[in-house]
């Protein structure tokens, strides 16, 4: 694997060889897992991986921002966004 980014492809290619299975049902397999995923997080639910972390929706109120090109003060509108808090045992291994 690369030290970039993390792509699908290299986790169907971790599966591949860990677990024997196809790389065809690899792909299939982290496709339904990160659908699964992104269906909960759009209903709003929270997903929590023990010893990894919690995946949350929250909601952003507006505020008052500026466009730094222009120096223009603009709203921003109130969003939803996905915040990712990591389980006290990764940030420990974080931090060793």
């Amino acid at each position: 694997m690369n030290k970039g980014n993390l792509t699908r492809k290299e986790l169907a290619e971790a599966l591949t060889s860990q677990l024997g299975y196809s790389q065809s049902s690899c792909s299939e397999l982290i496709d339904t897992f990160l659908d699964r995923m992104k269906d909960k997080l759009l209903n709003g639910e929270s997903i929590k991986f023990v010893h990894f972390g919690t995946f949350n929706v929250r909601k952003k109120q507006p505020r008052r921002g500026r466009n730094p090109r222009t120096g223009e003060s603009i709203t921003i509108k109130s969003r939803q966004m996905i915040s990712f808090r990591p389980s006290k045992k990764m940030r420990d291994q974080i931090n060793d």
